[in-house]
């Protein structure tokens, strides 16, 4: 079986990752050693903090080496690794395809001769110059288009609407600080309860929801850092399934795969 290797392991990684499993891929994912991911119900980057989790029945865990890695390959499962796999361990591994699945808008060094295939997530990547192909992440009648020229669309700062909710559902850090809570994901707020506190000041939930993001606590921030986000609709199983964006995203990701040739799945 063809192996992918993703790098990050928040939503929208994961559910490529979980795609790409169900396709018949191997996958190994590299992560931050203190992950920033708040769709936590549904990030395989969980499993660095609790040394394994489960997203709709695949199981990932936090592996400590390329050898157990591999292993764990071969048993079904999705391991993470918090290291970063430079290209002399790609070309000795002849993984099919490279996947910068960061989101980090910006790109941190991923290079297109990596791999045989490589796939840039969003903003920050341009199609035939440092990836192959470039996933549009961006809500809207593009949502996961495959570009194999160009870029996508610019971030725009603001969160998708969800219940007629946008800048209000999302909780963002306003100073440098630790962040905690002793909220769970699916906890059910009323405005004004107490969300979490920053460098103990007390951070409040301006609308009425489920907690379906929640950042770890004793996580340290930078101010603009995402914490969590209330989702309005109440549904506590959306906590738990992938998205309707990571779902599209992902099918973005395995078009691109397989017709640029990055390994067929059996």
């Amino acid at each position: 079986m063809p192996l992918v290797l993703i790098r990050g392991a928040g939503e929208m990684a994961s559910g490529t990752a979980h795609r790409l499993l169900a396709a018949g891929y191997r996958v190994i994912m590299t992560e931050l050693l203190q992950p920033l991911a708040v769709r936590r119900g549904v990030s395989f980057a969980q499993a660095v903090f609790t040394g394994s989790t489960r997203v709709e029945g695949v199981e990932a865990v936090h592996a400590n080496s390329i050898p157990e890695a591999l292993t764990l390959t071969s048993q079904g499962k999705i391991p993470v690794l918090t290291r970063e796999i430079g290209s002399g361990t790609l070309a000795s591994l002849q993984v099919a395809a490279l996947v910068d699945a960061r989101l980090a808008k910006v790109n941190l060094g991923t290079k297109m001769d990596e791999a045989r295939v490589v796939i840039g997530l969003g903003p920050g990547f341009t199609a035939g110059v440092d990836v192959h192909a470039v996933i549009e992440t961006n809500r809207g009648h593009d949502l996961g288009r495959v570009l194999y020229s160009g870029s996508a669309m610019a971030n725009t700062g603001n969160p998708g609407d969800i219940g007629g909710y946008r800048q209000e559902r999302v909780l963002k850090s306003t100073a440098a600080g630790v962040f905690s809570s002793n909220l769970q994901i699916g906890d059910l707020l009323a405005p004004g309860d107490v969300f979490g506190c920053l460098e103990g000041n007390p951070i409040h939930a301006p609308i009425r929801g489920i907690v379906r993001g929640l950042l770890m606590t004793g996580t340290w921030v930078n101010a603009g850092t995402k914490l969590g986000d209330i989702d309005p609709r109440g549904i506590r199983e959306y906590c738990f399934t992938i998205s309707d964006k990571a779902r599209a995203i992902a099918g973005g990701v395995l078009e691109a795969l397989l017709h640029l040739g990055g390994g067929v799945a059996p």
